[in-house]
């Protein structure tokens, strides 16, 4: 099975200075059990592919499943020059607008072209990727099926910003707001009462990235 937990665990161990499971944990900030757990279950959970594949700047696809070049990254340059483009992929994981997501799965699906130049201002494109929304919480700012640009590097929460968040093993888009000992996910749409996470509930809460750019399709 290429994309068990143990050939995941050799692959990130070939290109980064991870060598055990504790240092594993440490990376992940998650408490050793959850690791021995996906080890014992065989899977990889897909947050733990895009955090490790943007942090240590590797091809999400290749960590997962060792498909490609480890450092192929997120990107492929098409061109050259001025008018240079580059790809960024889009994951199967889907951000939810309302209540939270369980189709978090990391996997590819394909890659979307931007101009450099553009990524570039707005970060590294390397820690950058495209995920579908579904649901209403946003609207009318980010309504459903829409496709938004994560980048993942970007985790300090300005408050106001809107994010990806993981809660548990649920993806969700929120706008955040960071308040001593509370972190708070609001929906722009009034009809979702604002989300109040402290103590203990902040252990389950990981900042994903934040939304950098919004595409939308026509029906």
């Amino acid at each position: 099975m290429s994309n068990g937990f143990e050939t995941f665990f050799k692959r990130l161990c070939s290109e980064t200075e991870i060598r055990n499971q504790s240092q594993l944990a440490r990376e992940l900030e998650v408490g050793r059990a959850a690791v021995s757990l996906a080890k014992r279950k065989n899977s990889v959970p897909a947050r733990w592919i895009l955090d490790l594949a943007a942090r240590y700047e590797l091809n999400p696809l290749w960590l997962e499943q060792g498909v490609g070049l480890p450092r192929q990254t997120c990107l492929a340059e098409v061109t050259e020059g001025p008018e240079a483009y580059q790809e960024v992929p889009k994951v199967r994981a889907r951000l939810c607008a309302g209540g939270g997501s369980f189709e978090t799965e990391g996997i590819v699906e394909g890659y979307y072209s931007f101009r450099a130049d553009w990524l570039n201002t707005r970060g590294n494109p390397s820690n950058m990727v495209l995920m579908e929304v579904i649901g209403n919480s946003m609207e009318p700012e980010i309504k459903e099926g829409d496709m938004v640009l994560i980048d993942e590097s970007r985790t300090d929460v300005l408050s106001g910003g809107i994010y990806a968040v993981g809660v548990e093993d649920t993806v969700m888009v929120k706008r955040v707001e960071r308040l001593p000992g509370t972190l708070v996910l609001r929906s722009d749409n009034l009809d979702y009462a604002p989300i109040h996470l402290s103590g203990d509930e902040l252990n389950n809460v990981r900042v994903i990235g934040k939304v950098l750019w919004i595409s939308r399709e026509y029906r």
